[in-house]
């Protein structure tokens, strides 16, 4: 079988369905791992992995790579996504009133926040998107995610799992480097991301049971002029194309600082959603990463000409959860 071209010229952009399904059948990786397979690329974290990445620790520097969890997030209330809304169930001022009940003086304060799981610094988990009614690993969608949850592959099994050797990809700064921020709209190639490699060196070289970060600089840009239509408007992202590139580098995972991973708007004339979802998620068993703060970690990879790291984003085990908030720490 001819593998599907990686330059998005090649693109039929009156055939998204064609273009899926082909680039869901040279990335499949259904089986691979044995067929209760929870995990999907996840396994390619391996413990001498993790070894490797604890040697790259050589100042002990933790830099966090989540946005904020409060009501002046991006989320706008697409298909119920709201920002989270934190409230105080017991205050400062009830101790001083001392209407708590509590013997001898004693006060305390006490909180409660509602939130999407996936309204900020979030992982997509494998239960999160299907492909034709097909979840990770060939189940039928409908026997994996219910109104219980997902019953098989929920996030909770990669609790334990998601510590690694981290690499970042600053293609913005790569190839923007007057501004360090590509445009909305621009899709990445395979060809960016090796040429982002060869360009930081060594130290930003990519083999399996890493996790990947690529940094866009859109969320710079929301930073400073706002919000605007960050979450679900136009921005640059992954081509559909790179999907052969994802699995031929036998990665873990991969993370981007935008809302969903891929090019807005996805690379078709006529109506698509998310097709890079599509094929890596139900078909390869990637796990996604979106909306991560990469800037002050791209700050400190540029001044020490060092892109790898220690990286530990271990989702909530949240019981049947398809997505988990989740506040990454890069140690260096």
């Amino acid at each position: 079988m001819t593998s599907p071209s990686e330059d998005p010229a090649d693109l039929d952009r009156a055939a998204p369905e064609a273009e899926i399904a082909a680039r869901a059948a040279a990335v499949r990786n259904w089986g691979r791992w044995g067929e209760a397979d929870v995990l999907g690329t996840l396994n390619f974290i391996e413990p001498a992995k993790r070894v490797e990445a604890a040697a790259l620790v050589r100042e002990g520097t933790v830099v966090s790579l989540s946005q904020a969890f409060d009501t002046n997030g991006p989320q706008k209330g697409w298909r119920r996504r709201t920002n989270p809304v934190h409230t105080m169930t017991d205050t400062g001022t009830d101790a001083e009133r001392g209407s708590q009940g509590f013997p001898h003086g004693i006060g305390g304060a006490d909180d409660v926040i509602a939130m999407p799981l996936q309204c900020s610094t979030q992982w997509d988990g494998l239960g999160h998107i299907f492909d034709h009614g097909n979840a990770w690993n060939g189940r039928r969608a409908g026997d994996v995610v219910t109104s219980d949850g997902d019953l098989v592959t929920g996030i909770e099994h990669a609790a334990s799992v998601i510590v690694s050797r981290g690499v970042l990809l600053d293609v913005g700064r790569h190839l923007e480097p007057d501004t360090g921020e590509l445009a909305d709209g621009y899709a990445i190639t395979a060809r960016d991301l090796e040429s982002t490699i060869a360009a930081q060196g060594p130290s930003s070289a990519v083999g399996r049971g890493d996790i990947v970060v690529v940094r866009t600089g859109q969320y710079a840009r929301a930073r400073r002029d706002g919000w605007g239509d960050y979450a679900g408007g136009p921005a640059p992202g992954l081509s559909l194309t790179t999907a052969a590139w994802l699995h031929r580098t036998e990665i873990a995972a991969i993370a981007t600082d935008t809302w969903g991973f891929e090019v807005r708007p996805n690379e078709f004339d006529v109506p698509a959603f998310q097709p890079l979802h599509q094929v890596a998620i139900p078909n390869m068993g990637l796990t996604i990463g979106e909306m991560w703060d990469l800037d002050g970690l791209a700050e400190i990879c540029a001044q020490r000409g060092q892109w790898d790291f220690l990286l530990s984003a271990a989702p909530l085990p949240i019981t049947g959860a398809v997505g988990s908030p989740i506040n990454p720490v890069a140690i260096l």
